[in-house]
């Protein structure tokens, strides 16, 4: 048993995604979350009773007074989050907001800016940089198992057809690339290893004028070349194809395997097809909680057990999409 205080978390907003992270933690012996809150009292009571919570409040502003949270978890629309971490910061919480953490390269800064003077930690929350799968990835390609790095694909395409789902709504950040591309986004970020000098992109849309599916070209200085796919139009897939000049590297990246799919990496070190392949599995489980136990040992320990997204990679990663979303529009190359 780790000898580290019970990081005590208050929830912002009774959404889906704030019920999974709840149900996700409730294991933890590192997170405790005690808050939750909501616009309207009755729903955070009802929520709060559900989910077994001790304390509801009846707006955000009383949960972020309240002394007995140490922590935020920010899983409100998009276009909310930089209003709502810049406020929980200043009131001298720790925050963990939902993907993508922004909107803009701007408002990005201005959290991380607001988080330095208050001494607090910010992070982005993206499950499956917790799960080994992705630590073991890591591990891989810094010891060279695929030679230098030429290509990265990484896609994710879910189907969403209820216009009442905030993710089809574009006035409050919806749209595949915002979502699902953040996620394929910062995969390649964290492969590469450093921003994209430019994108291409294109891009299908709904009736409600948001992006649908969206495939980007990504241009690196080291020499890498990257794509991602994201879909909101097409059956369940996530995974990626990496090639190196000595192998490839196949995964997914998953949030909660195995649920969503077997937690596998295949590898193949050689250069030619006959070379034979290894599977390497992990068993998984809920990402929320391997996060949120990473964040709490962060905050608890220091910065440099945080194993998710750092603070470089949260603002290039915005960044990308931003210039994804330029050359969308422009049917041009942008920078980064």
């Amino acid at each position: 048993m780790e000898n580290i205080k019970p990081l005590r978390f208050g929830v912002l907003g009774a959404a889906k995604i704030a019920r999974s992270f709840i149900a996700g933690v409730a294991p933890s012996s590192l997170v405790d979350v005690v808050a939750v809150a909501s616009r309207d009292l009755k729903k955070a009571t009802q929520f709060a009773s559900e989910l077994e919570v001790p304390r509801a409040h009846g707006s955000y502003e009383a949960l972020l007074d309240d002394p007995d949270i140490d922590a935020v978890y920010v899983p409100l629309p998009n276009t909310l989050h930089a209003e709502w971490v810049i406020k929980a910061v200043e009131a001298g919480k720790h925050v963990l907001c939902e993907k993508p953490i922004a909107v803009s390269k701007a408002e990005t800064l201005a959290m991380f800016d607001a988080a330095r003077r208050n001494g607090v930690f910010l992070a982005e929350a993206y499950p499956y940089r917790a799960q080994e799968q992705t630590l073991a990835l890591r591990r891989l390609l810094d010891e060279g198992a695929i030679g230098r790095l030429q290509t990265i694909i990484a896609c994710f395409g879910v189907k969403f057809s209820d216009p009442a789902n905030i993710r089809l709504d574009p006035q409050r950040g919806g749209g595949a690339l915002l979502d699902a591309g953040s996620y394929a986004t910062n995969m390649v970020r964290m492969v590469a290893g450093e921003k994209p000098t430019r994108v291409n992109a294109i891009a299908r849309w709904s009736e409600t004028k948001v992006d649908l599916t969206v495939i980007a070209n990504l241009e690196f200085p080291g020499g890498l070349l990257g794509q991602i796919a994201c879909s909101f139009n097409t059956a369940y897939h996530r995974h990626a194809l990496i090639a190196g000049t000595d192998g490839i590297l196949e995964t997914t990246f998953l949030n909660s395997p195995p649920e969503a799919g077997p937690p596998e990496i295949h590898l193949r070190r050689g250069v030619p097809s006959s070379t034979p392949r290894e599977t390497i599995a992990f068993a998984g489980g809920s990402g929320f909680l391997a996060e949120a136990e990473n964040y709490a040992r962060a905050v608890a320990l220091g910065r440099e057990h945080w194993n998710g997204s750092t603070e470089a990679e949260s603002i290039d990663t915005v960044a990308t999409l931003e210039a994804i979303a330029r050359s969308i529009r422009s049917g041009n190359w942008e920078s980064v």
